[in-house]
């Protein structure tokens, strides 16, 4: 699985610019609410992870997906949980939001 951090993720979507990238955000309302990204030349979908299972028909197989939470951790899980459920391209946000902070974007508040 590849690990790409805040500051690669305009090279990610340019490298599947032709596939509609999807940023996967696998954190809860609230931490949505505390802090969230721009969804800037790509899709955003929320799926709070505890509901990535019940909610795979609303994510195609076949799609460049990268998953993002607080710090990467939660993230991970997920996209070794896709990727075991057959999807092909799975990327993970590592560091999650606190390094988009650091790397992408100041104006998201950290918690």
């Amino acid at each position: 699985m590849e690990q790409i951090r805040p500051a690669q993720l305009d090279e990610w979507l340019a490298q599947h610019a032709d596939q509609n990238p999807l940023v996967l955000d696998v954190r809860e309302p609230w931490e949505l609410q505390t802090a969230s990204v721009k969804p800037e030349g790509f899709e955003l979908l929320n799926i709070p992870m505890q509901q990535i299972p019940a909610s795979l028909n609303l994510l195609d197989e076949d799609r460049p997906i990268a998953c993002l939470c607080h710090h990467g951790m939660r993230s991970m899980q997920v996209a070794v949980f896709l990727e075991r459920q057959g999807y092909s391209q799975v990327s993970n946000l590592t560091g999650g939001i606190d390094l988009w902070t650091a790397e992408r974007d100041p104006s998201v508040p950290r918690y």
